[in-house]
């Protein structure tokens, strides 16, 4: 149980950090004004605080998921 939760988790947040990602090119691409090149620091912290938070997100579903699926495994038996 413990290997499919950490396969889990590691499998969310590459995917969820993949969608932030998306989502702010997305946003950047649409800004009205076109903002400075932002320097290594602002990216790295940008790409920290993008993986922390994917991180974060990925552990509250894999919770839910595999703390579901132990409930339903409870009440069926």
């Amino acid at each position: 149980m413990v290997k499919t939760s950490l396969l889990l988790m590691l499998g969310l947040t590459v995917l969820i950090a993949m969608g932030m990602r998306w989502r702010e090119d997305r946003a950047a691409a649409t800004a009205p004004l076109p903002r400075r090149r932002p320097d290594l620091l602002d990216r790295g912290r940008r790409g920290l605080r993008r993986w922390t938070n994917a991180a974060a997100l990925a552990a509250l579903l894999s919770i839910l998921i595999l703390g579901g699926l132990q409930w339903l495994r409870v009440w069926q038996g």
